[in-house]
């Protein structure tokens, strides 16, 4: 565990509820330690030629950099949008307990 690379991504959602089902879903399926989900922003953006504007809600998960493929897959097929927004940052320190609790709590379950 004490060798894992932590990462945090981040999605953006415009529906509060979709980013606690997010949250929920890759906390559930292991594939997060936990999530956070900002309070809504603003977004301003060019999407298909035209400026847009949008409320916004972003979702950071810290997970390892093992589980990350899987998680990105994950919130590809349960996200709603065409092209989601999809940013990992390294974390290069941290709590030696705390980076051990997010490797410990994505570690794939073993059949028992």
């Amino acid at each position: 565990m004490a060798g894992s690379e932590i990462v945090i991504a981040q999605t953006t959602i415009d529906d509060e509820e979709q980013a606690k089902a997010l949250a929920r879903g890759a906390i559930e399926n292991r594939l997060a330690a936990c999530a956070h989900i900002d309070q809504p922003f603003t977004a301003v953006y060019r999407w298909k030629g035209a400026v847009e504007t949008a409320t916004e809600w972003r979702i950071s998960y810290k997970t390892t950099a093992e589980r990350l493929p899987e998680l990105q897959a994950w919130v590809t097929k349960e996200h709603s949008y065409e092209v989601p927004e999809w940013i990992v940052l390294p974390v290069t320190g941290g709590s030696d307990a705390y980076l051990a609790w997010v490797a410990k709590e994505t570690a794939p379950q073993s059949a028992e």
